[in-house]
Protein backbone atom coordinates (compact mmCIF):
# COMPACT_ATOMS: atom_id res chain seq x y z
CA UNK A 1 0.00 0.00 0.00
CA UNK A 2 1.03 3.19 -1.28
CA UNK A 3 0.86 6.46 1.40
CA UNK A 4 0.17 10.31 -0.43
CA UNK A 5 2.77 11.52 -2.66
CA UNK A 6 4.54 14.22 -1.91
CA UNK A 7 3.33 17.24 -3.91
CA UNK A 8 5.61 19.10 -6.20
CA UNK A 9 7.40 22.53 -4.76
CA UNK A 10 4.80 25.52 -5.11
CA UNK A 11 5.83 27.18 -8.42
CA UNK A 12 7.63 31.04 -7.25
CA UNK A 13 4.65 33.72 -7.15
CA UNK A 14 5.12 35.91 -10.13
CA UNK A 15 4.08 39.07 -11.17
CA UNK A 16 1.30 39.21 -13.90
CA UNK A 17 -1.28 40.93 -15.92
CA UNK A 18 -4.79 40.34 -17.34
CA UNK A 19 -5.25 40.95 -21.22
CA UNK A 20 -9.15 39.74 -20.93
CA UNK A 21 -11.01 39.40 -17.98
CA UNK A 22 -14.40 37.87 -18.19
CA UNK A 23 -14.50 38.56 -22.14
CA UNK A 24 -17.66 37.36 -23.33
CA UNK A 25 -17.29 34.56 -25.97
CA UNK A 26 -19.42 32.60 -28.77
CA UNK A 27 -18.77 29.95 -30.57
CA UNK A 28 -19.70 30.36 -34.48
CA UNK A 29 -20.01 27.74 -36.84
CA UNK A 30 -16.80 26.32 -38.32
CA UNK A 31 -16.78 24.65 -41.61
CA UNK A 32 -16.59 21.44 -39.78
CA UNK A 33 -19.41 21.87 -37.58
CA UNK A 34 -17.69 22.81 -34.26
CA UNK A 35 -17.56 26.33 -32.74
CA UNK A 36 -14.78 29.27 -33.09
CA UNK A 37 -14.07 32.18 -31.50
CA UNK A 38 -11.32 34.85 -32.90
CA UNK A 39 -9.59 37.27 -30.98
CA UNK A 40 -7.41 39.44 -32.76
CA UNK A 41 -4.18 40.09 -31.01
CA UNK A 42 -1.83 42.31 -33.78
CA UNK A 43 -1.82 45.70 -35.12
CA UNK A 44 -1.66 47.44 -31.22
CA UNK A 45 -4.78 45.51 -30.01
CA UNK A 46 -2.70 43.55 -27.18
CA UNK A 47 -0.90 46.25 -25.92
CA UNK A 48 -3.91 48.24 -25.93
CA UNK A 49 -5.23 45.47 -24.20
CA UNK A 50 -2.76 45.14 -21.74
CA UNK A 51 -3.19 49.19 -20.86
CA UNK A 52 -6.80 49.43 -20.58
CA UNK A 53 -7.35 45.69 -18.50
CA UNK A 54 -3.94 45.60 -17.31
CA UNK A 55 -3.27 49.19 -16.44
CA UNK A 56 0.36 48.43 -17.81
CA UNK A 57 2.45 51.99 -18.58
CA UNK A 58 5.46 50.87 -19.03
CA UNK A 59 6.62 51.61 -22.34
CA UNK A 60 9.09 48.83 -22.34
CA UNK A 61 6.62 45.89 -21.63
CA UNK A 62 4.35 47.57 -24.10
CA UNK A 63 7.26 47.56 -26.78
CA UNK A 64 7.99 43.94 -26.09
CA UNK A 65 4.50 42.98 -26.77
CA UNK A 66 4.75 44.19 -30.64
CA UNK A 67 7.07 41.53 -31.67
CA UNK A 68 7.51 37.65 -30.51
CA UNK A 69 10.98 37.95 -29.54
CA UNK A 70 10.18 41.02 -27.19
CA UNK A 71 7.05 38.93 -25.93
CA UNK A 72 9.01 35.43 -24.83
CA UNK A 73 11.26 38.19 -23.23
CA UNK A 74 8.86 39.68 -21.08
CA UNK A 75 6.29 36.77 -20.66
CA UNK A 76 7.47 33.13 -18.37
CA UNK A 77 3.82 31.94 -19.21
CA UNK A 78 0.39 32.15 -19.90
CA UNK A 79 -2.75 31.85 -17.71
CA UNK A 80 -6.48 30.83 -19.12
CA UNK A 81 -9.29 30.10 -17.47
CA UNK A 82 -12.91 29.56 -19.73
CA UNK A 83 -16.24 29.42 -18.34
CA UNK A 84 -19.32 27.88 -20.03
CA UNK A 85 -22.49 27.38 -18.72
CA UNK A 86 -21.59 24.05 -18.97
CA UNK A 87 -18.68 23.22 -17.10
CA UNK A 88 -17.94 19.91 -18.52
CA UNK A 89 -17.27 21.49 -22.24
CA UNK A 90 -14.00 20.95 -23.86
CA UNK A 91 -12.80 23.72 -24.61
CA UNK A 92 -9.37 24.37 -26.92
CA UNK A 93 -7.11 28.08 -26.77
CA UNK A 94 -4.69 28.57 -28.83
CA UNK A 95 -2.28 32.24 -28.91
CA UNK A 96 -1.25 31.86 -32.84
CA UNK A 97 2.02 33.90 -33.48
CA UNK A 98 1.96 35.39 -37.14
CA UNK A 99 4.42 34.93 -39.17
CA UNK A 100 6.88 37.27 -41.30
CA UNK A 101 6.79 35.06 -44.60
CA UNK A 102 3.68 33.31 -43.96
CA UNK A 103 1.40 35.58 -42.64
CA UNK A 104 -1.29 32.62 -41.07
CA UNK A 105 0.75 29.66 -41.40
CA UNK A 106 4.17 30.24 -40.81
CA UNK A 107 3.90 31.19 -36.81
CA UNK A 108 4.14 29.16 -33.05
CA UNK A 109 0.91 27.93 -32.29
CA UNK A 110 0.57 28.37 -28.14
CA UNK A 111 -2.25 25.90 -27.48
CA UNK A 112 -3.98 24.51 -24.49
CA UNK A 113 -6.57 22.30 -23.63
CA UNK A 114 -9.13 22.93 -20.78
CA UNK A 115 -12.44 22.27 -19.63
CA UNK A 116 -15.33 25.11 -19.20
CA UNK A 117 -15.34 25.02 -15.28
CA UNK A 118 -13.52 27.82 -15.10
CA UNK A 119 -9.87 26.91 -13.52
CA UNK A 120 -6.48 28.36 -14.62
CA UNK A 121 -4.91 26.33 -16.93
CA UNK A 122 -1.13 27.17 -17.77
CA UNK A 123 1.19 27.58 -21.08
CA UNK A 124 4.37 27.77 -20.67
CA UNK A 125 6.36 29.65 -23.63
CA UNK A 126 9.91 28.11 -22.56
CA UNK A 127 8.03 24.44 -23.27
CA UNK A 128 6.88 25.73 -26.74
CA UNK A 129 8.55 24.75 -30.13
CA UNK A 130 9.45 28.23 -31.79
CA UNK A 131 9.24 28.77 -35.16
CA UNK A 132 11.97 30.72 -37.60
CA UNK A 133 8.73 32.24 -39.58
CA UNK A 134 7.82 33.97 -35.97
CA UNK A 135 7.09 37.76 -36.57
CA UNK A 136 4.21 39.14 -33.76
CA UNK A 137 1.49 38.24 -31.63
CA UNK A 138 -1.00 37.63 -33.98
CA UNK A 139 -4.47 36.12 -32.78
CA UNK A 140 -6.69 33.90 -30.30
CA UNK A 141 -8.56 31.15 -31.19
CA UNK A 142 -11.47 29.29 -28.73
CA UNK A 143 -12.36 26.39 -30.20
CA UNK A 144 -15.32 24.31 -28.47
CA UNK A 145 -17.11 21.10 -29.64
CA UNK A 146 -20.07 22.62 -30.92
CA UNK A 147 -21.28 25.76 -32.38
CA UNK A 148 -23.38 28.56 -30.74
CA UNK A 149 -22.09 28.27 -27.16
CA UNK A 150 -21.56 31.01 -25.20
CA UNK A 151 -18.57 31.74 -21.89
CA UNK A 152 -16.27 34.02 -21.11
CA UNK A 153 -12.44 33.96 -20.74
CA UNK A 154 -9.87 35.25 -18.63
CA UNK A 155 -6.19 36.19 -19.77
CA UNK A 156 -3.03 36.86 -17.77
CA UNK A 157 0.71 37.02 -18.31
CA UNK A 158 2.75 35.72 -15.98
CA UNK A 159 6.12 37.63 -16.42
CA UNK A 160 9.59 37.16 -16.04
CA UNK A 161 12.03 37.81 -13.74
CA UNK A 162 12.84 41.60 -13.64
CA UNK A 163 9.40 42.79 -14.83
CA UNK A 164 6.72 43.75 -12.85
CA UNK A 165 3.51 44.46 -13.16
CA UNK A 166 0.89 46.74 -11.35
CA UNK A 167 -1.75 45.21 -8.92
CA UNK A 168 -4.80 44.20 -10.79
CA UNK A 169 -8.01 46.52 -9.90
CA UNK A 170 -11.59 45.25 -9.24
CA UNK A 171 -13.98 46.39 -11.06
CA UNK A 172 -17.55 47.46 -9.70
CA UNK A 173 -20.87 46.43 -11.26
CA UNK A 174 -22.72 48.80 -13.68
CA UNK A 175 -25.57 49.72 -12.49
CA UNK A 176 -27.84 50.57 -16.12
CA UNK A 177 -31.07 51.59 -14.12
CA UNK A 178 -28.70 54.16 -12.00
CA UNK A 179 -28.69 58.08 -12.35
CA UNK A 180 -25.28 58.41 -13.56
CA UNK A 181 -25.87 56.05 -16.70
CA UNK A 182 -28.83 57.94 -17.14
CA UNK A 183 -26.71 61.33 -17.35
CA UNK A 184 -24.08 59.46 -19.28
CA UNK A 185 -26.69 58.51 -22.00
CA UNK A 186 -28.05 62.18 -22.47
CA UNK A 187 -24.56 63.49 -23.18
CA UNK A 188 -24.73 61.35 -25.91
CA UNK A 189 -27.22 63.57 -27.91
CA UNK A 190 -25.51 66.01 -30.05
CA UNK A 191 -28.40 67.51 -31.35
CA UNK A 192 -31.83 66.28 -32.51
CA UNK A 193 -32.27 68.23 -35.40
CA UNK A 194 -34.77 68.55 -38.26
CA UNK A 195 -37.07 65.75 -37.23
CA UNK A 196 -39.42 65.97 -39.70
CA UNK A 197 -37.77 63.00 -41.69
CA UNK A 198 -38.04 60.96 -38.35
CA UNK A 199 -41.28 61.83 -37.35
CA UNK A 200 -42.47 60.44 -41.55
CA UNK A 201 -41.18 57.33 -40.19
CA UNK A 202 -42.83 57.06 -36.95
CA UNK A 203 -46.30 58.35 -38.69
CA UNK A 204 -45.76 55.60 -40.98
CA UNK A 205 -45.34 53.22 -38.58
CA UNK A 206 -48.04 54.00 -36.29
CA UNK A 207 -50.19 53.72 -39.28
CA UNK A 208 -49.10 50.11 -39.49
CA UNK A 209 -47.69 51.29 -43.06
CA UNK A 210 -43.74 48.81 -43.81
CA UNK A 211 -41.20 50.91 -42.29
CA UNK A 212 -37.30 49.80 -42.90
CA UNK A 213 -35.23 51.12 -40.04
CA UNK A 214 -30.78 50.73 -41.78
CA UNK A 215 -27.26 50.98 -40.42
CA UNK A 216 -24.14 51.15 -42.20
CA UNK A 217 -20.82 51.27 -40.78
CA UNK A 218 -17.39 49.20 -40.09
CA UNK A 219 -17.19 46.40 -37.79
CA UNK A 220 -18.80 47.89 -35.11
CA UNK A 221 -21.47 47.95 -36.73
CA UNK A 222 -21.17 44.57 -38.28
CA UNK A 223 -21.37 43.94 -34.69
CA UNK A 224 -17.32 42.96 -33.34
CA UNK A 225 -16.95 42.39 -29.68
CA UNK A 226 -20.49 41.20 -29.29
CA UNK A 227 -21.12 38.17 -28.71
CA UNK A 228 -23.13 36.61 -30.23
CA UNK A 229 -22.64 39.05 -33.00
CA UNK A 230 -26.31 38.83 -34.27
CA UNK A 231 -28.22 39.84 -31.26
CA UNK A 232 -25.78 41.15 -28.71
CA UNK A 233 -25.03 44.33 -31.21
CA UNK A 234 -25.75 48.10 -31.22
CA UNK A 235 -27.63 47.90 -34.40
CA UNK A 236 -30.37 45.12 -32.68
CA UNK A 237 -30.57 45.98 -29.69
CA UNK A 238 -31.32 49.84 -30.84
CA UNK A 239 -33.39 48.72 -33.58
CA UNK A 240 -35.27 46.20 -31.35
CA UNK A 241 -35.77 49.26 -28.52
CA UNK A 242 -36.85 51.27 -31.65
CA UNK A 243 -39.40 49.05 -32.65
CA UNK A 244 -41.06 48.67 -29.32
CA UNK A 245 -41.44 53.04 -29.47
CA UNK A 246 -43.20 52.71 -32.24
CA UNK A 247 -45.83 49.92 -31.36
CA UNK A 248 -43.89 46.05 -31.74
CA UNK A 249 -45.42 45.40 -35.01
CA UNK A 250 -44.06 43.07 -37.72
CA UNK A 251 -44.65 46.39 -40.41
CA UNK A 252 -40.93 47.07 -38.53
CA UNK A 253 -38.23 45.68 -40.69
CA UNK A 254 -34.72 45.88 -39.82
CA UNK A 255 -31.68 45.88 -42.23
CA UNK A 256 -27.80 45.62 -40.56
CA UNK A 257 -25.25 46.17 -43.37
CA UNK A 258 -21.59 46.68 -41.44
CA UNK A 259 -18.35 45.52 -43.01
CA UNK A 260 -15.27 45.32 -40.75
CA UNK A 261 -12.29 47.71 -42.06
CA UNK A 262 -14.01 49.72 -44.55
CA UNK A 263 -14.52 53.40 -44.65
CA UNK A 264 -17.32 55.35 -46.12
CA UNK A 265 -15.22 55.61 -49.19
CA UNK A 266 -16.26 51.75 -49.89
CA UNK A 267 -20.05 52.39 -47.92
CA UNK A 268 -21.31 54.79 -50.79
CA UNK A 269 -20.47 52.15 -52.97
CA UNK A 270 -22.20 48.99 -51.49
CA UNK A 271 -25.10 51.26 -50.23
CA UNK A 272 -27.14 50.11 -53.24
CA UNK A 273 -26.65 46.39 -53.17
CA UNK A 274 -25.96 46.35 -49.09
CA UNK A 275 -28.62 48.28 -47.65
CA UNK A 276 -31.39 48.79 -50.08
CA UNK A 277 -31.00 45.68 -52.01
CA UNK A 278 -34.19 47.03 -54.54
CA UNK A 279 -36.30 48.30 -51.72
CA UNK A 280 -36.88 51.63 -49.98
CA UNK A 281 -35.80 52.32 -46.57
CA UNK A 282 -37.06 55.16 -43.91
CA UNK A 283 -33.76 55.66 -41.81
CA UNK A 284 -29.97 55.14 -42.55
CA UNK A 285 -28.17 55.27 -38.70
CA UNK A 286 -24.81 55.81 -40.26
CA UNK A 287 -21.44 54.88 -38.27
CA UNK A 288 -18.24 55.58 -40.15
CA UNK A 289 -16.33 57.88 -37.28
CA UNK A 290 -13.42 55.24 -36.24
CA UNK A 291 -13.40 53.81 -40.18
CA UNK A 292 -12.83 56.96 -41.81
CA UNK A 293 -8.85 58.11 -41.13
CA UNK A 294 -7.83 56.45 -44.52
CA UNK A 295 -10.43 58.36 -46.25
CA UNK A 296 -8.13 59.59 -48.61
CA UNK A 297 -11.11 62.52 -49.50
CA UNK A 298 -11.09 63.57 -45.71
CA UNK A 299 -14.41 64.05 -45.22
CA UNK A 300 -16.10 64.26 -49.23
CA UNK A 301 -16.42 60.39 -49.44
CA UNK A 302 -18.62 60.28 -46.36
CA UNK A 303 -20.21 63.92 -47.22
CA UNK A 304 -21.37 61.87 -50.52
CA UNK A 305 -22.99 59.18 -48.79
CA UNK A 306 -25.27 61.21 -46.80
CA UNK A 307 -26.19 63.06 -49.61
CA UNK A 308 -26.95 60.03 -51.67
CA UNK A 309 -29.07 58.71 -48.79
CA UNK A 310 -30.96 61.88 -48.50
CA UNK A 311 -31.80 62.45 -51.79
CA UNK A 312 -33.51 59.09 -52.30
CA UNK A 313 -36.93 59.22 -53.46
CA UNK A 314 -38.69 58.11 -50.16
CA UNK A 315 -36.78 60.79 -48.18
CA UNK A 316 -35.38 58.69 -45.42
CA UNK A 317 -33.85 60.50 -41.88
CA UNK A 318 -30.25 59.89 -41.21
CA UNK A 319 -28.80 59.99 -38.12
CA UNK A 320 -24.90 59.78 -37.64
CA UNK A 321 -23.60 58.11 -35.37
CA UNK A 322 -19.85 58.86 -33.81
CA UNK A 323 -18.59 55.56 -31.98
CA UNK A 324 -15.24 56.17 -29.96
CA UNK A 325 -11.82 54.10 -30.16
CA UNK A 326 -10.23 52.57 -26.41
CA UNK A 327 -7.51 55.58 -27.27
CA UNK A 328 -10.35 57.94 -27.08
CA UNK A 329 -9.83 58.36 -31.16
CA UNK A 330 -12.95 59.23 -33.36
CA UNK A 331 -13.19 61.98 -36.52
CA UNK A 332 -16.45 63.48 -34.43
CA UNK A 333 -14.89 67.01 -35.52
CA UNK A 334 -14.14 66.24 -38.99
CA UNK A 335 -17.78 64.71 -39.59
CA UNK A 336 -20.21 66.33 -37.16
CA UNK A 337 -20.00 69.74 -39.85
CA UNK A 338 -21.93 67.13 -42.20
CA UNK A 339 -24.67 66.91 -39.64
CA UNK A 340 -24.72 70.55 -39.05
CA UNK A 341 -25.27 71.72 -42.10
CA UNK A 342 -28.03 69.39 -43.53
CA UNK A 343 -29.85 69.62 -39.35
CA UNK A 344 -29.46 65.89 -39.24
CA UNK A 345 -29.82 63.69 -36.05
CA UNK A 346 -26.49 63.42 -34.10
CA UNK A 347 -25.39 60.45 -31.70
CA UNK A 348 -21.84 60.69 -29.98
CA UNK A 349 -20.72 57.83 -28.09
CA UNK A 350 -17.74 59.92 -26.93
CA UNK A 351 -19.43 62.26 -25.93
CA UNK A 352 -21.47 59.94 -23.27
CA UNK A 353 -18.36 57.81 -21.99
CA UNK A 354 -14.89 58.99 -22.54
CA UNK A 355 -14.84 61.52 -20.08
CA UNK A 356 -16.30 59.47 -17.44
CA UNK A 357 -13.37 56.66 -17.83
CA UNK A 358 -11.15 59.23 -16.34
CA UNK A 359 -13.31 60.31 -13.11
CA UNK A 360 -12.03 58.22 -10.03
CA UNK A 361 -15.67 59.40 -8.22
CA UNK A 362 -18.93 59.33 -10.25
CA UNK A 363 -17.14 56.73 -12.59
CA UNK A 364 -20.07 54.78 -14.65
CA UNK A 365 -17.59 52.03 -15.92
CA UNK A 366 -14.13 51.31 -16.90
CA UNK A 367 -12.59 51.22 -20.60
CA UNK A 368 -12.49 47.64 -19.87
CA UNK A 369 -15.83 47.29 -19.51
CA UNK A 370 -16.81 49.28 -22.62
CA UNK A 371 -14.19 47.78 -25.05
CA UNK A 372 -14.16 44.54 -26.41
CA UNK A 373 -10.50 45.20 -27.82
CA UNK A 374 -8.89 48.67 -28.34
CA UNK A 375 -11.37 49.44 -31.05
CA UNK A 376 -14.80 47.17 -30.66
CA UNK A 377 -17.31 47.53 -28.14
CA UNK A 378 -17.91 44.56 -25.08
CA UNK A 379 -21.25 43.37 -24.96
CA UNK A 380 -22.28 46.10 -22.56
CA UNK A 381 -20.51 48.57 -24.86
CA UNK A 382 -23.03 47.56 -27.25
CA UNK A 383 -25.74 48.42 -25.02
CA UNK A 384 -25.03 51.82 -24.19
CA UNK A 385 -24.73 52.53 -27.74
CA UNK A 386 -28.06 51.29 -28.51
CA UNK A 387 -29.07 53.34 -25.50
CA UNK A 388 -27.54 56.58 -26.85
CA UNK A 389 -29.52 55.72 -29.99
CA UNK A 390 -33.20 55.18 -28.37
CA UNK A 391 -32.39 58.13 -26.37
CA UNK A 392 -32.62 59.83 -29.49
CA UNK A 393 -35.83 58.59 -30.47
CA UNK A 394 -37.36 58.76 -27.12
CA UNK A 395 -36.66 62.28 -27.02
CA UNK A 396 -37.99 63.47 -30.30
CA UNK A 397 -41.41 61.22 -29.44
CA UNK A 398 -41.47 62.96 -25.86
CA UNK A 399 -41.21 66.17 -27.98
CA UNK A 400 -44.49 65.00 -30.47
CA UNK A 401 -46.22 64.00 -27.13
CA UNK A 402 -45.91 67.31 -25.63
CA UNK A 403 -46.71 69.18 -29.16
CA UNK A 404 -49.37 67.07 -30.83
CA UNK A 405 -50.99 65.24 -27.71
CA UNK A 406 -49.20 61.91 -27.98
CA UNK A 407 -49.17 61.39 -32.17
CA UNK A 408 -46.48 62.39 -33.57
CA UNK A 409 -47.29 65.02 -36.48
CA UNK A 410 -44.44 66.07 -39.01
CA UNK A 411 -46.23 68.59 -40.53
CA UNK A 412 -46.95 70.75 -37.76
CA UNK A 413 -43.43 70.28 -35.97
CA UNK A 414 -40.56 71.26 -38.70
CA UNK A 415 -40.55 71.50 -42.25
CA UNK A 416 -38.37 69.03 -44.14
CA UNK A 417 -34.42 70.41 -44.36
CA UNK A 418 -34.05 72.52 -47.49
CA UNK A 419 -33.47 70.63 -50.75
CA UNK A 420 -29.89 68.91 -50.26
CA UNK A 421 -29.15 68.57 -54.30
CA UNK A 422 -28.78 72.70 -54.36
CA UNK A 423 -27.07 72.61 -51.05
CA UNK A 424 -23.08 73.83 -51.41
CA UNK A 425 -21.23 70.50 -49.47
CA UNK A 426 -19.47 71.51 -46.69
CA UNK A 427 -16.29 69.13 -47.36
CA UNK A 428 -17.39 67.66 -50.80
CA UNK A 429 -19.87 65.51 -53.13
CA UNK A 430 -17.63 64.53 -55.96
CA UNK A 431 -19.56 60.94 -54.91
CA UNK A 432 -23.22 61.96 -54.92
CA UNK A 433 -24.25 59.89 -57.80
CA UNK A 434 -21.62 57.03 -57.63
CA UNK A 435 -22.88 53.45 -58.73
CA UNK A 436 -21.29 50.02 -58.66
CA UNK A 437 -20.38 48.18 -61.42
CA UNK A 438 -19.12 44.76 -61.79
CA UNK A 439 -19.50 41.41 -63.73
CA UNK A 440 -23.32 41.95 -62.94
CA UNK A 441 -23.75 45.44 -62.32
CA UNK A 442 -22.91 46.56 -65.91
CA UNK A 443 -22.23 50.40 -67.00
CA UNK A 444 -23.30 51.37 -70.72
CA UNK A 445 -20.55 53.55 -71.35
CA UNK A 446 -17.84 50.79 -70.31
CA UNK A 447 -16.01 47.72 -72.48
CA UNK A 448 -14.05 45.74 -70.79
CA UNK A 449 -11.56 43.52 -71.53
CA UNK A 450 -10.86 41.27 -68.76
CA UNK A 451 -7.62 39.59 -70.27
CA UNK A 452 -6.49 36.73 -67.83
CA UNK A 453 -8.74 38.42 -65.14
CA UNK A 454 -11.16 35.60 -66.15
CA UNK A 455 -11.77 33.92 -62.69
CA UNK A 456 -14.38 34.32 -59.61
CA UNK A 457 -12.35 34.42 -56.66
CA UNK A 458 -14.96 32.55 -53.69
CA UNK A 459 -12.53 33.18 -50.50
CA UNK A 460 -13.81 36.82 -49.79
CA UNK A 461 -14.75 39.35 -46.86
CA UNK A 462 -18.00 37.79 -45.39
CA UNK A 463 -19.81 39.54 -43.05
CA UNK A 464 -23.27 38.84 -41.31
CA UNK A 465 -25.92 40.70 -42.26
CA UNK A 466 -29.30 42.26 -41.03
CA UNK A 467 -30.07 39.15 -37.95
CA UNK A 468 -28.32 36.31 -39.17
CA UNK A 469 -25.36 34.12 -38.77
CA UNK A 470 -25.41 33.25 -42.22
CA UNK A 471 -21.93 34.91 -43.70
CA UNK A 472 -22.41 36.95 -46.65
CA UNK A 473 -19.75 37.75 -49.15
CA UNK A 474 -18.48 41.03 -50.39
CA UNK A 475 -18.43 41.27 -54.04
CA UNK A 476 -18.76 38.12 -54.89
CA UNK A 477 -19.17 39.17 -58.93
CA UNK A 478 -15.30 40.12 -58.81
CA UNK A 479 -12.84 39.91 -61.79
CA UNK A 480 -9.52 37.62 -60.59
CA UNK A 481 -6.20 36.88 -62.04
CA UNK A 482 -5.27 33.30 -60.82
CA UNK A 483 -1.81 32.88 -62.03
CA UNK A 484 -1.41 29.78 -60.02
CA UNK A 485 -3.37 27.76 -62.52
CA UNK A 486 -3.24 29.60 -65.75
CA UNK A 487 -2.71 32.81 -67.24
CA UNK A 488 0.41 34.42 -68.44
CA UNK A 489 0.01 38.06 -66.79
CA UNK A 490 -2.38 39.19 -69.94
CA UNK A 491 -3.82 42.65 -68.07
CA UNK A 492 -7.38 43.71 -67.29
CA UNK A 493 -8.50 46.55 -69.99
CA UNK A 494 -11.11 48.72 -69.88
CA UNK A 495 -12.67 52.07 -71.86
CA UNK A 496 -14.81 53.88 -69.89
CA UNK A 497 -16.81 57.35 -69.98
CA UNK A 498 -17.08 58.74 -66.75
CA UNK A 499 -15.87 61.81 -64.01
CA UNK A 500 -14.66 59.70 -61.03
CA UNK A 501 -13.86 56.22 -60.93
CA UNK A 502 -12.72 54.20 -57.71
CA UNK A 503 -11.33 50.66 -57.71
CA UNK A 504 -12.00 48.10 -55.02
CA UNK A 505 -9.27 45.10 -54.70
CA UNK A 506 -8.95 42.25 -52.36
CA UNK A 507 -7.00 42.95 -49.83
CA UNK A 508 -5.07 39.93 -48.26
CA UNK A 509 -2.38 38.10 -46.75
CA UNK A 510 -2.07 34.52 -48.27
CA UNK A 511 1.58 33.89 -49.44
CA UNK A 512 -0.35 33.14 -53.28
CA UNK A 513 -1.41 37.39 -53.71
CA UNK A 514 0.29 39.42 -56.14
CA UNK A 515 0.75 42.86 -56.33
CA UNK A 516 -0.58 44.94 -59.14
CA UNK A 517 -0.35 48.45 -60.36
CA UNK A 518 -3.53 50.75 -62.14
CA UNK A 519 -2.75 52.62 -65.22
CA UNK A 520 -4.90 55.46 -66.20
CA UNK A 521 -5.04 56.42 -69.93
CA UNK A 522 -1.15 55.19 -70.09
CA UNK A 523 0.19 56.52 -66.74
CA UNK A 524 0.94 54.59 -63.34
CA UNK A 525 -1.67 56.31 -61.02
CA UNK A 526 -1.85 53.58 -57.55
CA UNK A 527 0.29 50.82 -56.58
CA UNK A 528 -2.02 48.12 -55.39
CA UNK A 529 -0.65 46.10 -52.53
CA UNK A 530 -2.99 43.60 -50.93
CA UNK A 531 -0.11 43.01 -48.40
CA UNK A 532 -0.32 46.91 -46.96
CA UNK A 533 -3.30 45.95 -44.47
CA UNK A 534 -2.45 42.25 -44.21
CA UNK A 535 -5.94 40.94 -43.42
CA UNK A 536 -9.14 39.91 -45.82
CA UNK A 537 -11.23 42.97 -46.58
CA UNK A 538 -12.17 44.85 -49.15
CA UNK A 539 -9.89 48.15 -50.29
CA UNK A 540 -11.47 50.95 -52.64
CA UNK A 541 -8.92 53.23 -54.13
CA UNK A 542 -9.52 56.53 -56.25
CA UNK A 543 -8.01 55.96 -59.68
CA UNK A 544 -9.44 59.73 -60.98
CA UNK A 545 -12.09 62.37 -59.46
CA UNK A 546 -12.65 65.06 -62.12
CA UNK A 547 -15.23 67.69 -62.74
CA UNK A 548 -15.99 66.63 -65.95
CA UNK A 549 -16.98 63.52 -67.30
CA UNK A 550 -14.60 61.69 -70.27
CA UNK A 551 -13.25 59.33 -72.07
CA UNK A 552 -10.50 57.07 -70.20
CA UNK A 553 -8.91 54.01 -71.21
CA UNK A 554 -8.11 52.17 -67.61
CA UNK A 555 -5.68 49.41 -67.18
CA UNK A 556 -4.81 46.52 -63.79
CA UNK A 557 -1.61 44.92 -64.42
CA UNK A 558 -0.04 42.14 -62.67
CA UNK A 559 3.35 43.03 -61.30
CA UNK A 560 5.51 40.66 -63.33
CA UNK A 561 7.50 38.84 -60.03
CA UNK A 562 3.85 38.22 -59.00
CA UNK A 563 2.55 36.89 -62.17
CA UNK A 564 2.20 33.02 -60.52
CA UNK A 565 0.07 34.50 -57.94
CA UNK A 566 -3.91 35.87 -57.88
CA UNK A 567 -5.09 39.52 -57.87
CA UNK A 568 -8.95 40.28 -57.74
CA UNK A 569 -10.74 43.22 -58.34
CA UNK A 570 -13.74 43.05 -56.42
CA UNK A 571 -15.57 45.93 -58.50
CA UNK A 572 -15.70 49.69 -59.38
CA UNK A 573 -17.74 52.36 -58.26
CA UNK A 574 -18.20 55.35 -61.07
CA UNK A 575 -20.01 58.59 -61.65
CA UNK A 576 -21.25 59.20 -64.86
Amino acid sequence: MCGPKAPKDPETKRSFFYIMKQKEIYGAKAPDGTGIQFLYQSDGRLENSAEIVGNITDKEMLELMGSVTGFRKLVHSIGVAVEMENPSDNVTFIFQMYGKTDLYGGGTNLEINLKGDGSEGRIYLSEADWKPDDNVPGQIKILMDEPDKTGNVSVRFYLNDGFVAPEQEEEAAVDVNGQLYKEMIAKSLIQKGNTYRINKLIEKAQKGEAVTIAYIGGSITQGAGATPINTECYAYKSFHRIKSLLGDGDNIHFVKAGVGGTPSELGMIRFDKDVLRGKAVDAVIVEFAVNDEGDETKGNCYESLVRKILMLPNVPAVILLFAVFANDFNLEERLSPVGKLYDLPMVSIKKAVTEQFYKKEDRVLTKNQFFYDSFHPSNLGHTIMSDCISYLFEQIMSDNENISGGKSNSNGIANDIKPVVSTKPVIGNSFDEIKLMDRVHGYNKATISEGDFKEVDTSLQSVEMDESLEMVPEFPDNWMYDGTTSGNGTSFEMEIECKSLVLVFKDCGEIDTAKAKAYVDGKMVRELNPYENGWLHCNPVILFDEKESRNHRVEVVVDEEYRDRKFTILGFGYVE
